[in-house]
């Protein structure tokens, strides 16, 4: 099965934390950022972030820069998380004027997509949720979520709108928080113009099994719109390179995207802190032609054998020799 790679732009740059704000390598410029993107033979489309990337002076200069480089726009991320005004949420803050700011800039990132030949918003709305007990209402926060989501997705029917949900950071509690959540959300819009975006580090932290939440997204509305592909330890959004912790839950994953039909984007979202970000970038890329390609070379009537039979040691043989076959080894 063919799959078109990206990367979010950010990614092949210099990466900052809380305790080295400044960014642990030099930064780039966004021209730099596009030249490095296209060093990565596989890597046909790009991601950019809103305000990081994309202003409202600067669309022509993008648009020149994807077309020198030969890139499609596959999506573009809103700025509702990187600003002090979201601290309290954007969708979901109590703030009325607030909410309506974030409905405002989703649509000038819409309009903004379009012009670049783009159809795909990822939404990823880190603020919206809570910290503490008793801070949140619970129903009426959820209610002007579905009201900003719904406003948005009507604005224009043609653009995708997909969500992005991870269960905790910035705030401690978010209200995308799994699959589940955001498909209800999703469903509660009523527009068919949203969906999910997977992001296998943010399902591991939210202790999915991520080829699950591809099948859940599939059952529920065929949900699954774009992905996220990158590596943890579970316990926070380490985003390291694909497979180089969860190997068997990558290759899992990368069978159910198979099996459900998932034609999409198979995007880098890792943020490689203290490596070179156009090396780790590219062995993330490296990593998801040879999952791609090793569930290809799967018998797959023998994997679903397996599946409906359930037996976990004749599982765990079959993974053995698939994935560390030695001469000379038990069988």
């Amino acid at each position: 099965m063919s799959h078109h790679y990206s990367v979010i732009l950010s990614n092949v740059g210099s990466c900052s934390d809380r305790y080295v704000t400044g960014g642990y390598a030099e930064p780039f410029s966004i021209a730099e950022l596009f030249g490095r993107v296209a060093q990565i033979p596989q890597v046909t489309g790009v991601e950019l972030v809103g305000t990081w990337h994309v202003t409202d002076k600067n669309v022509k200069e993008l648009k020149g820069h994807l077309e020198e480089h030969g890139l499609k726009l596959v999506s573009i991320i809103p700025d509702h998380f990187g600003q002090m005004k979201w601290k309290y949420g954007s969708f979901a803050a109590k703030d009325p004027a607030i909410r309506k700011e974030a409905v405002a800039h989703t649509k000038e990132m819409i309009d903004a997509a379009i012009e670049l030949g783009g159809d795909l918003i990822s939404l990823w709305p880190g603020q919206d949720g809570y910290d503490y007990l008793f801070q949140a209402d619970y129903m009426q926060e959820r209610d002007w979520f579905a009201e900003g989501l719904r406003e948005v997705c009507r604005y224009r029917p043609d653009v995708r709108i997909s969500l992005e949900y991870k269960p905790k950071e910035p705030r401690t509690h978010s209200y995308l928080s799994t699959a589940a959540m955001s498909v209800l959300m999703a469903q509660e819009t009523g527009t068919d113009n949203i969906g999910v975006t997977i992001d296998f580090g943010h399902a591991l932290n939210a202790y999915e099994t991520p080829a699950e939440s591809v099948a859940l997204l599939k059952r529920y509305g065929n949900r699954l719109f774009h992905v996220h592909m990158n590596d943890n330890f579970r316990h926070w959004d380490d985003d390291m390179i694909v497979g180089s912790v969860h190997t068997i839950e990558t290759l899992e994953f990368f069978y159910w995207l198979k099996r459900t039909g998932y034609n999409g984007w198979l995007s880098i979202d890792q943020y490689p802190y203290r490596e070179d970000g156009l090396a780790a970038v590219r062995e993330g890329v490296n990593a998801m032609e040879t999952f791609a390609a090793l569930v290809d070379s799967m018998d797959q009537a023998e994997v679903e054998a397996l599946i409906r039979n359930g037996r976990s040691p004749e599982i765990t043989a079959y993974l053995r020799r698939l994935l560390l076959s030695v001469p000379n080894a038990a069988r």
